[in-house]
């Protein structure tokens, strides 16, 4: 049975691209009495080590970074004017609560003028209920970033929340990383600013140099009306990725995830994703270049405040992710 506590802390945290401060403390405080080492780098990543005997290293990571708006302008009324912080599409972003890191709380509108099919970044606006620019700059400040805020629903074996990209992933690599066993230097990194360039990881592992690395990210699927074809699918298992838009995993690290779930009975699917990169791309071309793959979690409605999965796929992560830190042999050139 999954953490529900644990993983709906950890979907709630504060943590826009580049302000990640607020989710890594989160994390760290479920990660650090499982690790030998806690520590973050000068990028903001958070990484816990578990040492291993083997000589050999393992980099599991998974972002922790949301997309979000931020405040480029204040009109003389109090509203917000709003940029993107990542793949945020203006139109989801309509008529939504959103919240500042400070508590302050406000609401998305747009411009009427054209209607809400036409919205883009330039016309939408937050409303945190001030009356001037002077009330409103007293609450928020150029620069500062707010995120959808929304609930946790259960829905059978289904999930709804903002942010299971990639919080659900970093929630998965927490449990594991608290019940895996390896013989090797195991290394969980908590990534920032994947959303804005798959920025944290690269760093993360030219610094760590592991052996392989094992991302952890959310991935589209192709079991809802009229949606573009995949053969991915909610409740049939977690991903071994192929390919995405940043990365053509070896088949050596496809053939090592796909061997260690076989052996244990553990559900997979394969996976190629159509757009979007992960942090698999970038930890593959740190330093001298690493063995790296990716394990996916399918989740439907990708960037929008409701993002789906099932509890049956974020388990099958956890226990993939579990399997590959105690897998003896890695791959090898």
């Amino acid at each position: 049975m999954y953490d529900k506590e644990m993983l709906k802390h950890v979907l709630s945290a504060y943590g826009p691209s580049g302000r990640e401060e607020t989710a890594s403390e989160v994390i760290k405080s479920y990660v650090a009495p499982y690790a030998d080492e806690v520590y973050n780098d000068r990028l903001g990543n958070l990484i816990a080590v578990k040492k291993g005997t083997s000589g050999k290293k393992i980099m599991f990571s998974a972002h922790m970074d949301q997309i979000g708006l931020c405040v480029v302008d204040i009109d003389e009324k109090g509203f917000l004017r709003v940029t993107n912080v990542g793949g945020v599409n203006p139109i989801i972003s309509i008529a939504r609560e959103v919240v500042f890191k400070n508590g302050t709380r406000g609401v998305t509108f747009f411009e009427t003028e054209k209607g809400a099919k036409e919205t883009t970044m330039a016309t939408l606006f937050v409303d945190i209920g001030c009356e001037s620019y002077e009330e409103a700059a007293a609450k928020v400040d150029i620069g500062d970033m707010c995120i959808f805020a929304g609930n946790f629903v259960e829905m059978g074996n289904k999930i709804s929340s903002p942010y299971m990209d990639d919080r659900i992933a970093c929630a998965a690599l927490i449990e594991a990383f608290r019940t895996m066993k390896s013989e090797h230097d195991v290394y969980a990194v908590f990534t920032v600013q994947e959303e804005v360039g798959l920025r944290g990881a690269g760093p993360a592992a030219f610094a760590i140099e592991p052996d392989i690395n094992i991302s952890c990210d959310v991935c589209g699927m192709g079991d809802i009306p009229n949606c573009v074809r995949m053969s991915v699918k909610l409740g049939e298992g977690a991903t071994v990725k192929a390919m995405d838009s940043s990365v053509i995993v070896p088949v050596k690290v496809r053939e090592f995830l796909k061997n260690a779930a076989d052996k244990r009975g553990i559900k997979w699917q394969n996976e190629i994703l159509r757009s979007g990169g992960t942090d698999t791309g970038a930890a593959q071309r740190a330093g001298k270049g690493t063995f790296s793959g990716c394990v996916s979690i399918p989740t439907r409605y990708i960037h929008a405040p409701i993002e789906t999965i099932d509890v049956r796929d974020y388990e099958a992560a956890v226990a993939l992710l579990r399997a590959a830190a105690e897998e003896k042999e890695l791959p090898r050139v």
